[in-house]
């Protein structure tokens, strides 16, 4: 299996909801096609930034299913099957198989803290049920625990379709680490954009974005700068894009990006669903400033 398809920027897709909290199709539609255009390597559909958490199990199906519909063949997509159940996970991945997607984005089981055996043991009977590439999703953060490296790289090892792994940990000794210890078997994709330079210069070979359901183009440009070597352009990059990096994170995503993303017109509206509520008007000011400044409102 190559490694090499999962490198570049991978976009973290919202899922667009009308007002009355039913998802909007035709704004994910528009959205897909945005980063097609936009020269993205690839879509994650229905992570974290897609309110995995609040989508019913039919609707998770449906949008992957969508999203795959309106990719047409023309870009991969990996779907976020991830849950802190391995029964769901393998019943999700299973469905999702058929589909005749990419591969899979899948997270750390959260909450249950299952140690490093447990967490082998989850992943291992999904690799068990698809011959398709996963991606292994490391965010201690909001999963309680992280994908050690000798976890995921023991994984490598037995099943071969562990391709690459999305770290979410801020850590950069960690990516350097893993990058060291992989020998060329496993990609590495920053899950921070704001870390993506720094990770890169560790080994990492692209970045799963949030920021680039807004500006695809621009970090298309900025991670193949970096990729070519052109460290100084892309730090320049990467300096231009700092607020909005940081500031897409004011509140939990997806909020923020939401938000941007209705601003600049790309969606209907900024609606998200409980617990994840509107933004308070103080962050709305400052995120406003930074779509102002890059001329993207």
């Amino acid at each position: 299996m190559n490694i090499e398809n999962i490198s570049g920027v991978w976009t973290a897709l919202v899922t667009p909801m009308n007002e009355d909290g039913s998802v909007d199709y035709k704004s994910l539609e528009a959205l897909v096609e945005q980063q097609i255009a936009g020269g993205v390597d690839g879509i994650v559909a229905v992570g974290t930034t897609g309110e995995s958490p609040t989508l019913t199990p039919r609707e998770h199906i449906d949008v992957i299913a969508k999203i795959h519909k309106f990719a047409a063949g023309r870009i991969p997509i990996l779907a976020g099957t991830g849950s802190n159940s391995t029964a769901e996970t393998v019943d999700m991945t299973r469905e999702c198989d058929e589909l005749g997607l990419y591969g899979f984005l899948i997270v750390a089981p959260y909450y249950n803290k299952p140690t490093q055996e447990g967490v082998f043991l989850h992943f291992s009977e999904v690799a068990k049920i698809t011959e398709k590439p996963i991606v292994l999703y490391s965010i201690p953060g909001r999963c309680g625990i992280a994908i050690e490296n000798d976890t995921a790289l023991r994984l490598r090892e037995a099943y071969p379709n562990f391709i690459a792994i999305k770290e979410a940990g801020g850590k950069v000794e960690k990516v350097a680490d893993m990058y060291a210890r992989a020998n060329g078997k496993m990609n590495i994709l920053s899950g921070d954009d704001g870390l993506t330079l720094d990770f890169m210069k560790a080994g990492a070979s692209g970045v799963v974005s949030v920021a680039s359901n807004i500006i695809p183009e621009a970090m298309v440009e900025m991670v193949k700068t970096a990729r070519d070597g052109k460290w100084q352009e892309a730090q320049a990059m990467n300096e231009k894009f700092h607020a909005l990096f940081k500031n897409l994170f004011i509140e939990p995503n997806p909020v923020p990006a939401k938000f941007a993303l209705a601003k600049a017109g790309f969606i209907a509206n900024s609606k998200v669903r409980l617990p994840l509520c509107e933004m308070t008007k103080q962050h709305k000011q400052i995120l406003m400033q930074d779509l102002q400044d890059l001329n993207i409102i």
